[in-house]
C-alpha cells in the first residue's frame, strides 16, 4: 500500500494542529468538545476554500473544464515524450492524439475533486476555515478572537508539515538558482516538465537546480510556531494580539518566500501573486487586532 506524501503531510498536520489546540483550550477557558467540533469541521471547510481558490486562481481553471470536455486540448505535462505515435509511448496512462502527436491525459470530470494530487491554496483554506469558526463561535457564544488565539500557532505548525509534503509531491518550486541551496526534481516531476517545455533542458537531461521554496517556507512556519507559541502567547495582553502577531509573520514570509517561486499560481499585471496580494491584506488586519483597544477584553497570560 502507498501513500501520497502531499495527502499523508497534510493529515499530518491537520492532526497535529488539532492535538495542539484541544491539549491548550482549557487553559484558555474554552471547552474541548467546542474546539474538537471546530477543528473538524474548520478542516472541512479549509480544504474546500482552499481547492476552490486554486481551481479559480492558479490559473488551472481551462485545464479542468477541458479535461471533462476536451482533454485534448490539455497538456500531459510529466509525458515521457514531447511527440508520440502511441499511447505507450507516452507513459502514465497518457492517450496520443496522433493528429498533431502530442500526448494528452484521459477524460476526467472529476480532477478538480482530487486533493490527494495537490492543488490547495492556503488562504483560500484560511479565509473559508475562519469563516465557518466565526459562524460557529456566534452561534455557541464563544469569544471569537479566544479561538484565533488559540487556533493560529496550532495553524502555523500544520503548515509546517503541508509544505514538506509540497517539497515530495514537487508542487511550489522556486526559480532556478545555481547556489548550494538548489535542489533537482526527479525526471519527468512537473518542474522537470516546466524546463523541458521552456527549452532549458532536453530530454533525459536532468533539471537546473531550484530554490526550495517549499522547505523555505516549512521552516520558516515551524520558525514562527515557536516564536508565536513560546514568546507572544504567554505575554498577550488582550485576545487577538497572538493571532495577529502569527498573520503578520506569516504575510511577510509568504510575500518573500513568493519572489522565489516559479511556478504557476496566478500573477496579476506580471509582478503581484494572488497570495502577495492576500498577504498584503493579512498585514493590515493583523496590524488592528495587535493594536486595538478592545475593554472587553482582560489581560491574560497563558501558562
Amino acid at each position: 500500500m502507498t501513500f501520497p506524501a502531499y495527502f499523508t503531510f497534510l493529515t499530518l498536520g491537520l492532526l497535529f494542529a488539532a492535538i495542539l489546540t484541544v491539549r491548550e483550550a482549557p487553559k484558555l477557558g474554552l471547552d474541548r468538545d467546542d474546539i474538537i467540533d471546530i477543528n473538524l469541521y474548520m478542516t472541512i471547510f479549509g480544504v474546500i476554500g482552499a481547492r476552490i481558490l486554486h481551481v479559480f486562481v492558479d490559473g488551472h481553471f481551462s485545464d479542468y473544464v477541458n479535461l471533462c470536455v476536451d482533454p485534448a486540448r490539455v497538456p500531459a505535462v510529466d509525458a515521457l515524450v514531447r511527440h508520440c505515435n502511441t499511447a505507450s509511448e507516452c507513459g502514465y496512462e497518457y492517450l496520443c492524439d496522433t493528429a498533431r502527436h502530442v500526448c494528452h491525459p484521459k477524460r476526467d470530470c472529476f480532477a478538480w475533486a482530487k486533493l490527494w494530487q495537490g492543488g490547495l491554496v492556503y488562504y483560500g483554506g484560511l479565509i473559508l476555515a475562519t469563516a465557518y469558526a466565526v459562524y460557529y463561535t456566534r452561534k455557541a457564544k464563544i469569544r471569537f478572537l479566544r479561538v484565533a488565539d488559540l487556533a493560529a500557532p496550532a495553524i502555523l505548525l500544520g503548515l509546517f508539515f503541508g509544505r514538506l509534503g509540497c517539497y515530495l509531491n514537487g508542487c511550489c518550486y522556486g526559480k532556478v538558482t545555481h547556489s548550494f541551496l538548489g535542489v533537482r526534481f526527479p525526471i519527468g516531476s512537473s518542474p522537470w516538465r516546466v524546463q523541458y517545455e521552456a527549452h532549458q533542458i532536453h530530454a533525459g537531461q536532468a533539471m537546473l537546480p531550484v530554490h526550495p521554496t517549499q522547505l523555505y517556507e516549512s521552516l520558516g512556519c515551524l520558525l514562527l510556531f515557536g516564536v508565536t507559541y513560546f514568546l507572544v502567547r504567554p505575554w498577550k495582553r488582550q485576545e487577538g494580539q497572538v493571532a495577529g502577531a502569527c498573520l503578520l509573520l506569516y504575510a511577510f514570509l509568504r510575500i518573500g518566500v513568493e519572489v522565489l517561486r516559479d511556478d504557476d499560481r496566478g500573477v496579476l499585471l506580471g509582478v503581484i501573486s494572488t497570495s502577495q496580494i492576500l498577504s498584503a491584506g493579512g498585514i493590515a488586519l493583523a496590524l488592528w487586532l495587535l493594536f486595538r483597544k478592545d475593554p472587553l477584553t482582560t489581560t491574560q497570560t497563558a501558562s
